[in-house]
């Protein structure tokens, strides 16, 4: 098994395999079939990570505290 076939052992790791695919993909001059292969990997990796995100960001919800009582909010990142 290479590690790109390894399942993720974190977010990190899937989008470092995320990055791998998209570089062989803009890289260019592939057959159609790896093209379309490298394709699906990468929704697949990119859909594992938004589902790991999503489940930290559950995480941090649950864990945020109001006067003593967990009271969830949104997760905001502030873009400056």
């Amino acid at each position: 098994m290479t590690e790109d076939e390894r399942p993720l052992d974190s977010f990190e790791a899937g989008i470092d395999q995320l990055e791998k695919v998209v570089k062989e993909l803009e890289a260019g001059d592939l057959p159609i079939a790896r093209s379309l292969e490298l394709f699906e990997k990468g929704m697949a990796l990119s859909e594992t990570c938004r589902r790991q995100l999503e489940d930290a960001e559950t995480r941090v919800e649950q864990l945020i505290r109001k006067e003593g009582k967990i009271q969830p909010e949104p997760f905001r990142i502030d873009r400056a």
